[in-house]
């Protein structure tokens, strides 16, 4: 298969107003983009003053508009399959023989055509196997498509047609591997591994490669596809072509400085399923050049119970408007005796009691709960994407 990645930021970018139009054709997009040109949107800048469309949001949404609350243009028999995935949320397949966009992934893992894959990943209702199976077709390889468990039967596979790669969770990788040792089965065929939804600690990395394979890993969704994934010798995870990506401040639709850690919001040029700023509730960071990320850094989705009431980040950023003069926010949830209790930590370049008053009567404003503000130095704050750290006592 050619190496169809451009990475030419200005051709991506030329595709976004037909993305736009098309995402415009289904009544949903159309009412949430609504008096938006989409020839207009041409460039980062325009692209990141349209609204952000959450994750979160769209099991609610779809149940509105089944099956997929008016954010498709075409019908869902017009598509090839037709998923459902954990929320619930409905995905179509997008067409083509890579329709998720896997291939470059895998090649970059090593994978080669007329290799054997083992694909452990699931192909029952949700997309997962298949994701990771036209991926590796549309590279040439030959897939097992053996799903997830049943690891005597796995073995069977492994020493019959002699899979040199691996595709799945890396922690049943390890449990092929182990339980194929203790059996004294044959698994020396498997020198490959392209690994995903699960962590995949540096003790596992090195573990495994100490076993002969050398594994990669991808960051993918069902209804996006492949985000990022690891090139040889490089850092973190290269985003994946097709797709522009964008790291905003939880809560809001405003992009972070370069290597701030934030959410990531993805816009696929799909003209048949498109999405436009569609913020996954992920939080990673760029790297220099902004082509890679720094992978998989924790969740954006940071809302607390307080007092009976849920303290959201859309509500920080909402105190970060009100008083530009602030650096960044972190709003930390603890136990004071048998009562919650909040602190806000705010960086400014002078601790102003009068600042802190009036931030603190903002707090109140947005929240409807008392709490208090702390002034610190710019930059004393981590850079971890948190906005809400919820740090009160477990049990």
């Amino acid at each position: 298969m050619p190496d169809t990645e451009t990475r030419d930021p200005a051709a991506l970018l030329a595709r976004l107003p037909a993305a736009l139009a098309a995402a415009m054709a289904a009544p949903a997009y159309a009412a949430h983009l609504a008096g938006i040109d989409p020839a207009a949107v041409t460039d980062r800048a325009a692209l990141a003053r349209l609204p952000v469309l959450r994750k979160g949001e769209m099991p609610a949404r779809q149940r509105e508009a089944l099956p997929f609350g008016g954010f498709v243009p075409g019908p869902a028999g017009g598509f090839a399959r037709l998923f459902t995935s954990p929320g619930p949320i409905f995905e179509p397949q997008r067409s083509g023989e890579d329709p998720w966009g896997g291939a470059p992934a895998l090649r970059a893992a090593g994978f080669r055509a007329g290799e054997v894959v083992l694909n452990t990943f699931g192909y029952h209702l949700t997309p997962g196997g298949f994701i990771f199976d036209t991926a590796a077709r549309a590279l040439g390889c030959a897939v097992i498509p053996a799903g997830p468990g049943n690891t005597e039967q796995q073995l069977d596979l492994i020493e019959a047609y002699r899979p040199a790669g691996y595709v799945g969770t890396p922690d049943f990788l390890k449990v092929l591997l182990d339980s194929g040792g203790t059996a004294g089965r044959d698994v020396s065929s498997l020198t490959k591994a392209l690994v995903s939804g699960a962590a995949f600690p540096a003790s596992l990395q090195a573990e495994l490669k100490g076993r002969g394979i050398a594994a990669a890993q991808a960051y993918a969704t069902a209804d996006v596809g492949f985000i990022a994934y690891e090139t040889p010798g490089e850092p973190g995870l290269l985003v994946a072509d097709g797709l522009i990506l964008e790291i905003v401040r939880p809560g809001t639709g405003d992009p972070v400085p370069e290597g701030e850690v934030g959410e990531i919001v993805v816009t696929v040029l799909d003209l048949d399923r498109p999405l436009i700023r569609y913020a996954l509730g992920d939080l990673t960071a760029t790297l220099p050049g902004g082509a890679r990320i720094r992978g998989w850094m924790g969740r954006a989705d940071q809302a607390a119970k307080v007092k009976g009431m849920f303290v959201r980040p859309e509500q920080v950023a909402e105190i970060a408007r009100r008083h530009p003069e602030l650096g960044r926010l972190r709003l930390v949830v603890t136990r004071a005796g048998e009562a919650d209790a909040m602190t806000l930590r705010a960086e400014a370049g002078s601790a102003d009691t009068a600042l802190a008053e009036a931030v603190s009567e903002t707090l109140r404003a947005v929240t409807k709960l008392r709490g208090t503000v702390e002034v610190v130095a710019p930059g004393s704050l981590p850079n971890d994407g948190k906005v809400i750290a919820d740090e009160r006592p477990v049990g």
